[in-house]
């Protein structure tokens, strides 16, 4: 993870006006190398079947892997982006939380690959992805 000062507050600081705290997603630990979080099963993230909508699985595991690979970056100097998401939906879920762990598995000097798990309150997994991630130069 690169020096730096960021803390869970910080992080969380980062939802403000955007998609993610609209959805409720929170971060909720990290270290070196993986970024944890949860989002509510709601209204906000319903299709209409009343089931958690699987854009919505995606939405946390991207914004898990994003904000998890800009974590191990010179902020100063980088930026890490989407590139390429797929997402598995193995399990449905119609109320509660959803919970996202994100693991690195590589962390390269232009590209890093991340994996998310996220499961129920049970543990079941509901959704398993992967990411790629570009790391470019701010401008």
């Amino acid at each position: 993870m690169h020096k730096t000062s960021i803390t869970l507050d910080t992080l969380n600081e980062w939802r403000k006006n955007t998609m993610v705290e609209h959805l409720g997603i929170e971060i909720t630990e990290f270290g070196e190398g993986y970024i944890c979080g949860k989002m509510p099963v709601d209204h906000r993230t319903h299709q209409p079947m009343g089931l958690l909508h699987g854009g919505a699985s995606v939405a946390l595991a991207e914004t898990l892997a994003s904000i998890g690979a800009n974590i191990h970056v010179d902020q100063t100097k980088k930026a890490c982006v989407g590139l390429e998401i797929n997402a598995n939906h193995v399990r449905s879920i119609r109320e509660g939380w959803v919970y996202g762990r994100s693991t690195a598995l590589h962390l390269g000097r232009t590209t890093q690959i991340w994996e998310t798990t996220i499961t129920n309150e049970a543990g079941e997994t509901i959704c398993l992805s992967r990411m790629t991630v570009a790391v470019i130069d701010k401008k």
